[in-house]
């Protein structure tokens, strides 16, 4: 054993091993083809909050005179030996590429500087060292990381492995040529990325692929990983490696880790929690996406293609790299940046083609010449999303949004036509208001959360139908949830609100008034100018920490709110009890009594109407740190509240 090798147990040398001896031909390559092979030291890391072990090879190149024996060849297998073209010796400034990888084009993608080293560290050191890209430019050491961190993916008690591979591959590839291998239907026909692979690579790709499709039943739409198998077998020792690794990707059964989307239902509720978190986030680029396409949720529906296939191989493995240790929500923080760029280089020039959806694949394609993938990983983490379990909640509520309107399937005639009402709800031809205009409502329904606005405005109160009378609102309210509150003033100003709970929880308050409602309300004014005020704690996180939502609710498909009221809600996204706050004053959202109607509240409020509704008043609030939406003291000329209506149920 060479000097300063750790002496492992029998257990860890023969499960590090099996690899190389499953395939005896393999072996033999190895034994007699390879000039160089590596000497390695083990070094154990601590990761994911201190539970799992994370050991990465580090170590270089030697002779490989220096092994003669079998029992030399076992222990030098965990450094992974890699078969390279004739003619190029595996050296320093040789990196060891598969016979996957098109040499020439690697070299040219990515760097490669050789080895390096990995110390001891903690979760929030490996965080660190992934964003900055530590081990991005050394092949053998993104290896080796890669192959521990998936290996600790808590998985399915029986989850495919490399030895499945080997028995199925000839049965399902038969006598075809890999090339001309169909691809599994859950792609939906999302091309293999090129990634510099060979056409060798390519080819093993779609078997891999016709590989899952074969173990994994369950999947039924996966457009993402064509990219995951494609990057994967460039740190593979083999075809069998690469199929194994994505499969413990497919396979992790830890609820509160989302890795890839399966099924359409998952993949769809994502894109629309995408577009609720670029309404938040990006509110300027959502207003360009608004404007220049008939439905943005189909624009939305493209973020993961952005990410798995769009963005150049040495993008997406430095994405990658970041998404092993922390999970599903680095994907959405890049995806907000890649719209940021795109919105800055593209504001106040003329679009490229007719439809901005194909602008954005290209930019993503040519990121290369706006952003580098520093920069692009820097103004990724700069914004301060919310926590990965209220993302969680809100992919909930809107799968149960997508399930209550049967959008279950892609199907093409039937989706489609669900899918056509996402932004175009508000129709000039049957739709009316004494409040606002057409183009008006749309542009209020573009701000609403993504699983409502599959649906249709639905005139719940007028003031010129139903009387000015409180009371009477309450009533024609009730049931209702959410509802959009208008109010139109006698100097002709327009305001309101996005009221996310039922007005009937007023009544748990005995009489009293008292505040309820969550995060997602909002207020605005429309007249004279546009502008919209959300929840405080959205803009500046740093008022709060999410607490543990265990303490107060579970995520489970059948969680129910904290109402004492029997009910099939899911705790709310945004409920202000997630989170810990320094006053109340940060989460009065809404109250109703008999005399009057308020809402925000703390140093004032967004909006305050009296009982006969005539008279109201508006300033500064904690809750949505706005400015006043109207006149400070307003007289009304018209009162509106609008519901949402499945258009199914017309």
């Amino acid at each position: 054993m060479p000097r300063g090798q750790p002496d492992l147990d029998k257990q860890e040398w023969s499960g590090e091993c099996s690899r190389c001896k499953r395939n005896r031909t393999d072996v033999v390559i190895y034994q007699n083809s390879l000039k160089q092979t590596l000497v390695t030291s083990l070094t154990t890391c601590t990761t994911l909050g201190g539970n799992v072990s994370l050991r990465i090879w580090v170590g270089k190149w030697v002779s490989r005179k220096a092994t003669k024996t079998a029992g030399d060849l076992a222990a030098l297998c965990p450094p992974q030996p890699r078969a390279h073209p004739p003619g190029a010796p595996c050296t320093m400034d040789s990196p060891g590429y598969n016979c996957f990888v098109d040499r020439a084009k690697m070299d040219a993608a990515i760097q490669d500087l050789g080895p390096r080293e990995l110390s001891c560290m903690e979760l929030q050191e490996l965080k660190q060292l992934a964003r900055q890209g530590y081990w991005a430019r050394s092949h053998a050491l993104r290896e080796r990381v890669y192959q521990r961190l998936i290996r600790d993916i808590p998985c399915r008690t029986v989850t495919p492995d490399a030895s499945v591979y080997s028995d199925i591959v000839g049965k399902i590839v038969g006598k075809h040529s890999s090339g001309s291998l169909p691809l599994p239907e859950f792609v939906d026909n999302t091309q293999v990325p090129s990634y510099c692979l060979n056409p060798r690579g390519q080819g093993a790709v779609r078997k891999i692929l016709l590989c899952i499709a074969n173990q994994f039943p369950d999947v039924s739409f996966c457009p993402a990983l064509p990219a995951v198998v494609a990057l994967l077998l460039h740190y593979s020792i083999d075809e069998a490696e690469c199929f194994e690794k994505a499969c413990r990707i497919l396979a992790c059964n830890d609820p509160s880790r989302k890795l890839i989307d399966q099924s359409f239902l998952a993949f769809e509720s994502s894109c629309m929690t995408f577009g609720d978190l670029v309404n938040k986030y990006c509110q300027a680029a959502h207003k360009l996406m608004v404007a220049v396409s008939e439905d943005v949720l189909q624009v939305y529906a493209d973020w993961q293609r952005w990410l798995f296939g769009e963005l150049p191989l040495n993008y997406f493995a430095r994405v990658f790299d970041v998404f092993l240790v922390e999970g599903y929500k680095v994907l959405y923080r890049v995806a907000l940046a890649i719209l940021k760029f795109f919105h800055k280089v593209r504001a106040g020039q003329p679009a490229e083609s007719d439809s901005v959806k194909q602008d954005i694949r290209t930019f993503v394609k040519d990121i290369a010449k706006t952003v580098s993938p520093e920069k692009l990983l820097e103004k990724a983490f700069a914004i301060r999303l919310f926590s990965r379990k209220e993302i969680q909640l809100l992919q909930m509520a809107n799968e149960k949004a997508l399930k209550q309107k049967g959008i279950t399937v892609k199907q093409k005639s039937v989706s489609l036509s669900k899918r056509q009402f996402v932004h175009l709800a508000v129709h000039a031809e049957n739709f009316h208001s004494e409040i606002v205009s057409v183009k008006e409502m749309r542009d209020i329904w573009s701000w609403v959360p993504e699983r409502f606005a599959l649906c249709q405005p639905l005139l719940l109160f007028s003031s010129l139908q139903h009387g000015y009378s409180l009371t009477r609102f309450y009533f024609q309210c009730e049931g209702h949830e959410p509802t959009l509150l208008l109010i139109k003033t006698t100097q002709k100003e327009v305001c309101g609100a996005y009221l996310s709970t039922d007005w009937s929880e007023r009544n748990k308050f005995g009489g009293k008034l008292g505040f309820f409602g969550t995060g997602e309300c909002f207020v605005f004014r429309l007249q004279p100018e546009v502008q919209r005020y959300e929840w405080v704690v959205i803009k500046h996180p740093e008022l709060t920490k999410p607490v543990s939502l265990e303490t107060t609710t579970t995520l489970s498909p059948l969680c129910h709110s904290a109402s004492s009221e029997p009910t099939d809600r899911l705790s709310p996204f945004l409920a202000a009890r997630h989170f810990n706050l320094p006053s109340k004053t940060e989460s009065m959202f809404m109250a109703g009594g008999n005399d009057c109607l308020i809402i925000g509240g703390g140093g004032g409020q967004a909006l305050y109407i009296d009982g006969d509704l005539n008279r109201g008043r508006t300033g500064h609030c904690d809750t949505f740190n706005n400015q006043p939406l109207c006149s400070e003291n307003f007289l009304i000329t018209a009162v509106e509240a609008w519901g949402f209506q499945d258009p199914d149920t017309q």
